[in-house]
């Protein structure tokens, strides 16, 4: 489930780079993985939250658990995309400047991918998980 959903987590830092230029250079890619790093992160360790509350803390599998689970997991989430788009605020304002060459095209598909990232893995991985694992439950009660 979390690799169908990153690429569409990429989209943001394509639109961003679009925006911001349209080149695409060896920053840009090296920010597409970042992106994609922390998106995957971020979506497992829901997942993984959300299997621990039910396996361990007796929630049982429905929509409370995805809710309770991703509103605990919201602030660790939300952390992790706003240290980390602050930290490239700077070279986006900065610009494409003589030396920025590499870090503007990085920064710019960082700070695009972070805010489509975020949005999916708040809104979209809770729905995809809710979905499928009602799915998945069922075939095992009908087997």
């Amino acid at each position: 489930m979390i690799l169908f959903t990153l690429p569409m987590a990429l989209v943001g830092g394509v639109l961003a780079g679009r925006i911001g230029g349209g080149i695409i250079s060896l920053g840009s890619l090296v920010g597409f993985f970042t992106v994609f790093g922390i998106s995957a992160r971020n979506g497992i360790l829901l997942i993984n939250h959300c299997q621990h509350l039910e396996k361990h803390e007796g929630e049982t599998f429905g929509p409370r658990l995805v809710l309770r689970g991703a509103k605990e997991r919201l602030s660790p989430i939300l952390m992790t995309s706003l240290a980390t788009g602050l930290a490239v605020v700077p070279l986006v304002i900065l610009g494409d400047r003589p030396g920025h060459e590499i870090e503007y095209p990085l920064a710019v598909v960082i700070l695009g991918g972070l805010f489509t990232s975020t949005l999916l893995n708040l809104f979209v991985v809770p729905s995809l998980y809710l979905l499928l694992g009602q799915r998945r439950r069922d075939r095992a009660l009908s087997a």
